[in-house]
């Protein structure tokens, strides 16, 4: 017979189980701190950030790219720009551009999303006081953000 004590009972170890779960869940991408990068082998940009890509198909800045992502991006983002879910498939970041025929239209677009991407992940990404993305302007030189953007144009689910 369940009485309202065991009723109680069952509802705390309940609340408890959900509790674990969640910080279970929370520290599950493992340690955030960001990881340093070199990128002394790139061709160095100065103090002003640039508005595209300096790096688009640069094979010294894909390889450093692909290991950065790794390092500061892979534990939401996933293995290979692939989400599991927890954060955008950085695979589609500018997929919408492909469908473009107009060369121009096409060229703006992806302008576009490398001002989005840098702005994301210079100033990170918060909603209702809650922080998706951290920052990563201070931690990661602006070298180090485009190898990333550069490694994921490689990684594109639609070629441009």
């Amino acid at each position: 017979m369940i009485t309202s004590r065991t009723s109680l009972s069952l509802a705390r170890l309940a609340s408890m189980t959900v509790l674990a779960l969640a910080a279970g869940a929370a520290s599950a991408h493992g340690d955030v701190t960001p990881q340093a990068v070199d990128t002394k082998s790139l061709p160095q940009l100065g103090e002003a950030w640039r508005a595209e890509n300096p790096y688009r198909g640069h094979a010294e800045a894909i390889k450093i790219g692909t290991s950065a992502y790794n390092q500061n991006c892979a534990r939401c983002h996933g293995l290979e720009a692939i989400s599991g879910g927890i954060a955008p498939d950085l695979r589609k970041l500018d997929g919408e551009c492909a469908n473009l025929k107009d060369a121009k239209r096409k060229q703006a677009c992806v302008n576009e999303i490398d001002e989005f991407f840098l702005t994301t992940a210079r100033r990170g990404r918060v909603r209702n006081g809650a922080v998706y993305m951290p920052p990563f302007e201070g931690t990661l030189s602006q070298e180090a953000m485009w190898s990333i953007k550069a490694y994921l144009e490689t990684r594109r689910e639609k070629p441009l």
